[in-house]
């Protein structure tokens, strides 16, 4: 009878392992988290995307800076003739001067923010978009983990059923001691393989949660696929050319070599002297002596004070030289990225096909060989043909396939997430 039952079970392992593959894994009692929420979460709560986010006020301020007038100077002066004997003269002047910005120098200044600020956004953006990146890499890898974790579980209940037959037909006389102690062997190594994925479902949760900005504590289910989901209908020239429209990093560089055309436009400017005019009010005090008699005079003056350097050693030739050297190596890089992005694009769309093609070969070829193989050697075991070795090995090739399988799903979702990252689109969920 135990002989029925264990090779009963095996025939309906391999359905089990393949819907096993396709659901995520889940806990009861909470509302388990799908892969845009997941997305939507870490945007939102994210510590390092948070403080990128607050660094706006910064740039808001070097703009409101940037459109500043320069503050009016007070000036307040006296003399007095005591310390040269003439004690009766003196003077007191109250002025105020301001300084004028010449060549456009505000108007140039707020264009060099403005154009900061735009620079900080696609910067933003593109934080973003590498931030989804990390979660849906992250997500998946959770999955995965958990998938495999299930997948240990029913190697490890394999392995029992399996003890079990081997401890009846111990007892009928048909087999040795030493082939119960094998499968005692493989049951403990799958009870330690368990052990080890469900670590590694620990630290993939704890990432993810991470990246999520959960509060320590928190830690809800997953619900998604490894599963492949719609085709992927767009040609490798229609991702690139999106990735050239679309891609944030590539504005920002464009947006920094805006910048840089900015700062040399305000450089060339900073080379014009600015005007100082003032208005002042002075007081004179002066006294004469006529015929033994001293008399006093007052006279009150409105002054009108302009004042500008001269450009005659410093005309900011140095000032011009660094923002065009900054605005040259801004266009290299944005030449650069230009070229990297493309290439990106490329490999992510090779490893996709790829990665499918791989798929393809455990569908078609090597899940269904080890199927039957692992059926027919555990027929053949159940009718004394072959020894529990080969049953031992031909399990070990069924999960180890298993397990490559899993890692193909794996490996064709992280290769779309890459895609979609390269070329700035949503092609698995998840607010692109």
């Amino acid at each position: 009878m135990g002989r029925f039952v264990y090779a009963r079970g095996a025939l309906l392992l391999a359905p089990a392992i393949a819907c096993m593959l396709t659901f995520a894994p889940g806990r009861a009692g909470a509302e388990p988290l799908t892969l845009p929420q997941v997305v939507e979460h870490a945007l939102q709560n994210n510590g390092e995307l948070k403080a990128f986010g607050e660094e706006k006020g910064i740039r808001e301020a070097g703009k409101t800076r940037a459109g500043l007038l320069p503050n009016p100077t007070l000036e307040l002066g006296g003399g007095t003739g005591a310390l040269t004997g003439s004690s009766a003269e003196n003077n007191l002047s109250l002025g105020v001067s301001q300084e004028f910005l010449l060549a456009g120098k505000r108007h140039k200044r707020l264009a060099l923010s403005d154009s900061e600020l735009e620079m900080y956004r696609w910067q933003l953006a593109d934080r973003q978009r590498l931030l989804r990146l990390e979660a849906k890499s992250a997500f998946y890898q959770a999955i995965l983990a958990g998938q495999r974790v299930a997948l240990a579980d029913r190697a490890v209940s394999l392995n029992r059923q399996l003890l079990d037959v081997t401890r009846e037909r111990l007892e009928a006389g048909d087999i040795p001691e030493l082939e119960m102690n094998l499968v005692k062997v493989e049951l403990a190594r799958s009870e330690g393989a368990k052990i080890e994925t469900t670590d590694a479902l620990h630290q993939a949760n704890t990432r993810l949660y991470t990246l999520m900005g959960l509060p320590v504590g928190e830690s809800p289910a997953l619900e998604g696929t490894l599963e492949a989901g719609s085709a992927l209908t767009k040609t490798e020239a229609d991702l690139k050319l999106l990735a050239q429209q679309r891609r944030p990093d590539l504005k920002a560089l464009q947006a920094e070599k805006g910048r840089g055309e900015a700062d040399v436009d305000l450089a060339f400017s900073e080379g014009v002297p600015n005007l100082t005019a003032g208005l002042a009010l002075t007081r004179d005090t002066t006294s004469m002596e006529i015929g033994g008699v001293e008399g006093k005079d007052t006279a009150y003056l409105i002054e009108v004070r302009l004042s500008m350097p001269i450009p005659l050693f410093d005309k900011n030739r140095s000032g011009v030289q660094e923002a065009r050297a900054r605005r040259s190596s801004t266009e290299s890089r944005l030449v650069a990225a230009g070229k990297a992005i493309e290439r990106e694009v490329a490999a992510a769309y090779a490893s996709l096909h790829n990665a499918d093609t791989v798929l393809s070969l455990y569908r078609t070829s090597i899940i269904p060989q080890l199927e039957e193989n692992l059926n027919l050697t555990q027929e053949a075991y159940r009718l004394g043909e072959v020894g529990i070795l080969a049953v031992i090995q031909e399990q070990k090739n069924f999960f180890q396939a298993n397990e490559g399988f899993l890692a193909a799903l794996h490996s064709r979702q992280n290769a779309l997430v890459k895609l979609e990252a390269a070329s700035a689109i949503d092609l698995t969920g998840g607010m692109q």
